[in-house]
């Protein structure tokens, strides 16, 4: 008899103890987070931090492994993954959801943006909440913007002060046709190469140059194989913070809270350091021998109209015009 009393209340202890023990997973979530920058870009720092700062705040209940430099595959290919949920998390330009939907494609227009206050108003505001749905319905959870920054042109041929400066130039652009579509408004001979072949390429005198924001140019070693830096900021360059919506429905509302502030608060980070440290960046770079120059973008920005023509077409106008008046009414704040 004692033993069937001693059973029953060791049940009840159990069953009060599970009544009150914090609700959720037995195991740690373990989410995998890959990126494209190298160790030493913003990026990882910023990744590092969330990263440290969710497993605190969840008491461990969420741990994020980062996976830097495109261990896990190029852009288009992690997005996929991400989409599928083989992948959870990624940071990357929301442009390349162009391909899941187009209006996205607006993101990398040229010359649209007079600063990073004007870009991260409009960004972070009537884009967000026109983008962030869309996003959501083809599988992932858009949890904060990031930061790359505005592209700018480097080159082993002449210094850049105008738009005929340019002309003729064998440039290595990225896929993404709006880039595509500025820099041949310009006259430029666009080429295309692999990012892990660029270095050498320029060294060897494949393409004249190549386009970046600063930071990239930066941690990738470009300057030392470029003499000339022209500070152009034809497109700003915008990163994303995302989560497969597969990978979100994992998450508790309170762990979602989390994930969500501290991919905010990593973000606005890597703002302040992206933007913080560009003049010196420059400043290193001139100390390595590169001559910078920063023209004015008036002539450049009235070339653009082809551009914009060009990019109508496969953003759709509808999108286009959209986005440019949301621009515009930022602008006026």
């Amino acid at each position: 008899m004692k033993a069937i009393r001693m059973t029953l209340i060791a049940v009840f202890v159990f069953a009060a103890l599970a009544a009150f023990a914090p609700k959720g997973h037995a195991e740690p979530v373990i989410l995998t987070f890959a990126h494209a920058g190298t160790t030493a870009h913003p990026g990882h720092l910023a990744a590092m931090q969330f990263a440290k700062r969710v497993e605190e705040r969840s008491r461990g209940r969420i741990k994020i492994e980062i996976f830097a430099a495109g261990q896990l595959g190029g852009v288009s290919e992690v997005l996929q993954k991400v989409r599928l949920g083989a992948i959870d998390m990624d940071v990357s330009s929301p442009y390349y959801l162009g391909r899941y939907e187009k209006a996205f494609s607006v993101l990398v227009m040229p010359y649209l943006f007079d600063s990073y206050a004007h870009a991260h108003r409009v960004l972070d505001g009537p884009a967000m909440r026109w983008l962030a749905p869309l996003a959501e319905k083809q599988g992932f959870v858009i949890l904060s913007n990031w930061e790359w920054g505005f592209r700018n042109l480097t080159n082993n041929k002449r210094p850049i002060n105008t738009p005929e400066d340019v002309r003729g130039l064998r440039i290595r652009v990225p896929p993404l046709p709006e880039l595509d579509a500025c820099m041949e408004a310009l006259g430029v001979q666009v080429s295309k190469i692999g990012v892990n072949e660029l270095y050498m390429a320029l060294s060897q005198g494949v393409v004249d140059g190549q386009e970046n924001p600063l930071n990239s140019i930066y941690y990738m070693n470009l300057y030392k194989v470029q003499k000339h830096l022209a500070l152009t900021r034809h497109a700003y360059y915008s990163t994303a913070h995302f989560i497969s919506a597969k990978s979100w429905a994992k998450l508790t509302p309170a762990q979602q809270t989390i994930v969500r502030e501290e991919s905010k608060a990593a973000g606005d980070g890597m703002r302040r350091k992206v933007i913080s440290e560009e003049e010196e960046l420059i400043a290193n770079m001139v100390a390595a021998g590169m001559k910078v120059t920063r023209p004015d973008p008036n002539p450049f920005r009235a070339l653009m109209q082809p551009a914009y023509a060009r990019i109508e077409l496969f953003t759709g106008k509808e999108n286009v015009r959209k986005f440019l008046q949301m621009v515009e009414d930022e602008r006026k704040r």
